[in-house]
């Protein structure tokens, strides 16, 4: 028997130490996730410049000018709206890439320099950079034919666009339909052509090799002798400590990235070490009152306290209101109706004369008690006859 008892002892306790071990396990298993997660993620970022032609990465696009230099065309390369303004000319192409770091003055001043415009990707401000050219919405970068007689995409033929799709101005160019527009869209306003592209994957150096991605860059960046190649500023030059800016770095910056994650680990621990071994609540208790009023009680308390103060005039007003409340929606009328439309609707269900019914949910207080007893009565007839109605 103290076998048996033991055993059921022990059979007891197994549930809740499988559950401590599946906590134990589940909390394992986030530390570890949380761990790996951001080596998986710097693994896969390629290190480089986006778009940088002076950049040999994946990302960057040190081939397209290698190319456009081979075909004579002069590459300027400039980090900062100001220097590409003073660079730009009227034999010059200014491109602006969705690695230039742009605001809206910066984008006046582009769209005031000399010379054409070539703006690829999501660049912001293209209100003040293209006027006129309205976004359509996101569509998914593929290889597209271009489907339309402009030289420079005729020539290159099928070539990897996309990412957003654009309509133009009255008189301009689309290319590359896609979704309900173009990827491609070009126009001349004020002596300048403007050529707009939803993506710039096509000329970094992991798709320039890819269907005519080559050609449509080449075409489109070498359309004049001079190209103003607008990239991101240089970071190492900050990392260096100088700057080419001269701006203080914050202390967020000087964090490393795996410090972030080391903290965010202990975080999530520490919180499901809180959340396994915290206090659980157990049921809500019903406390006894100490003193129960039942509800005749109650009424009979407010009857005597209106009868000792003779007012018949509120106690009125209350057998009145209660009434028209408990009529209103058996009349299909709103909580919110007067009593005057009650005791119209009243009348129209019973057939009876409306004046007698007005008179009773709304004549003047009775005179002495046995007028109160008798209303109250006629208003319980009145109920009962709109119920059995």
């Amino acid at each position: 028997m103290t076998a048996g008892i033991a055993g059921s002892a022990g059979t007891a306790r197994t549930p809740g130490r499988v559950r401590q071990a599946a906590w134990a396990a589940a909390l394992v298993l986030l530390v570890l996730i949380t761990a790996v997660l951001p080596l998986l993620l710097t693994g896969t970022q390629s290190g480089g410049r986006t778009l940088d032609p002076s950049d040999t990465s994946l990302d960057g696009s040190a081939a397209l000018a290698r190319l456009l230099q081979t075909h004579g065309v002069e590459v300027v390369r400039v980090e900062t709206p100001g220097a590409a303004v003073s660079a730009a000319g009227p034999s010059a192409l200014l491109l602006v890439t969705e690695a230039s770091f742009l605001d809206r003055g910066d984008a006046g001043r582009l769209a005031a320099a000399f010379g054409d415009r070539l703006v690829v990707g999501s660049v912001p401000y293209l209100d003040v950079l293209a006027p006129g050219v309205q976004r359509e919405g996101p569509v998914r970068a593929r290889s597209r034919a271009p489907e339309c007689t402009l030289p420079e995409a005729v020539r290159a033929g099928d070539a990897y666009t996309g990412g957003m799709s654009f309509t133009g101005p009255r008189g301009s160019t689309g290319c590359y339909p896609a979704g309900d527009g173009h990827a491609l869209v070009r126009y001349t306003a004020e002596e300048h052509t403007v050529t707009v592209l939803g993506d710039a994957s096509f000329m970094t150096n992991l798709r320039l090799a890819e269907d005519g991605n080559a050609a449509l860059a080449l075409n489109l960046a070498g359309a004049r002798p001079r190209l103003v190649w607008l990239a991101a500023p240089d970071d190492s030059d900050e990392a260096g400590g100088g700057g080419t800016g001269g701006e203080a770095r914050s202390l967020g910056d000087l964090i490393p990235g795996g410090v972030k994650w080391a903290v965010l680990q202990l975080v999530v621990a520490v919180a499901l070490a809180a959340l396994w071994r915290g206090r659980r609540l157990g049921p809500v208790v019903a406390e006894r009152l100490p003193v129960v009023v039942r509800a005749a009680e109650t009424v009979e308390g407010r009857g005597r306290l209106y009868r000792s103060r003779r007012a018949r005039d509120r106690a009125a007003l209350a057998l009145r209101a209660a009434a028209a409340d408990r009529l209103a929606p058996r009349l299909g009328l709103p909580r919110t109706a007067t009593p005057e439309e009650v005791a119209l609707a009243a009348a129209a269900r019973t057939g009876r004369d409306p004046e007698p019914v007005l008179t009773l949910l709304c004549g003047p207080p009775p005179g002495n008690d046995t007028a109160l007893v008798a209303l109250a009565a006629h208003l319980d007839t009145l109920e009962r006859q709109v119920r059995d109605s």
